[in-house]
């Protein structure tokens, strides 16, 4: 499968906390997903990854919070950046 990396970016947020980015355009959607980006973003407290956003093959979008993983409805890359910077800034609060 071909992919095409579109975003791939690292934000520290504190001494300890970072976020990293990262979105692919791939020639066909993954299994369990209707559109064709591949994407994990990642909120990393203390070394530990405290919230992500991602899909992979047969899960579909989803999001971690903590240990607990719920679905995610993916409505535009422009909308999961969105959401998941007002997730951030939960955390940061």
């Amino acid at each position: 499968m071909n992919a095409r990396l579109l975003l791939d970016e690292r934000h520290v947020i504190d001494e300890d906390a970072f976020v990293e980015i990262l979105i692919w355009l791939l020639s066909s959607p993954l299994a369990g997903s209707p559109h064709r980006l591949k994407y994990r973003l990642a909120l990393v407290i203390h070394g530990d990854c405290v919230l992500r956003f991602d899909n992979e093959a047969g899960k579909g979008d989803h999001k971690h919070i903590g240990k607990k993983e719920v679905p995610y409805t993916f409505i535009s890359s422009q909308v999961l950046l969105n959401d998941f910077w007002n997730e951030v800034d939960k955390w940061r609060h």
